[in-house]
Order: structure tokens, then C-alpha cells, then sequence
């Protein structure tokens, strides 16, 4: 059974830093294309960052504008995504999501993807 497992939410002053985890243990991560999404109280769930199954470099949402980064941890079967400069608008719960069917697909439309996990809070406050 695929399960995601989000973790490393919390509060976090603006300007600072937080580093979330995705964990699965089905080694999907480590061999699918994989993204981030966001969702915040009130509005839509929004794409944030997605990272291929190969090496090439990740794609983020313009919102990002540098201040996060995806990596992969292959041997552990886990996705990172470091926030830093963090603003009170990043506040969201976060999500990771794998796709594992084949085809051309948008990266950045939810629907892309198959499996989910439940979601980490985020919350950037003074």
C-alpha cells in the first residue's frame, strides 16, 4: 500500500526557515515524478514545486521566486522542501504527491498525480 508521509510543519517567524519531509516507504519517490502542493485556508490547493525522476532540475511556481528548494534523499525514500525567507502568505498546509502513470502530463496541475499524502501545517507568524 503507497503511503506519504509529510512531516516538519510547524510555526515559523517570517524571514525564517523550514525544511519539510516526504517519506515513502514503497520506494515510489526514488523512481517517479514527484511535486509539492499548498493549500490555504480558504482557497485552492496550488502548485509549489515538482521534481522528475531523473536528475533534472526541479520546476517551481513563480510565488517561489528562489526561496525553495527540492531535493531528494533516493537511498531513504524521501523529499525535502527547504523554505527559507519564509513570508505569513506561505501559510498553508503542505502536500506531497506522487505520479505513477506514464504519458506527457502538466507538473503542475494536482490532477497529474496519483497518490498523496495527508498534509503537514505550515504557519508563518510573529
Amino acid at each position: 500500500q503507497v503511503q506519504l508521509v509529510e512531516s516538519g510543519g510547524r510555526t515559523v517567524a517570517p524571514g525564517g526557515s523550514l525544511r519539510l519531509s516526504c517519506a515513502d516507504s514503497g520506494g515510489l519517490l526514488s523512481n517517479y515524478p514527484m511535486a509539492w502542493f499548498r493549500q490555504a485556508p480558504g482557497k485552492e490547493r496550488e502548485f509549489v514545486g515538482a521534481r522528475g525522476w531523473s536528475n533534472h532540475s526541479p520546476n517551481y511556481a513563480e510565488f517561489v521566486q528562489g526561496r525553495f528548494t527540492i531535493s531528494r534523499d533516493s537511498a531513504n525514500n524521501t523529499v525535502f522542501l527547504q523554505m527559507n525567507s519564509m513570508k505569513p502568505e506561505d501559510t498553508a498546509v503542505y502536500y506531497c504527491a506522487v505520479r505513477t502513470r506514464s504519458g506527457l502530463y502538466s507538473n503542475n496541475r494536482d490532477y497529474s498525480y496519483d497518490y498523496w499524502g495527508k498534509g503537514t501545517q505550515v504557519i508563518v507568524s510573529s
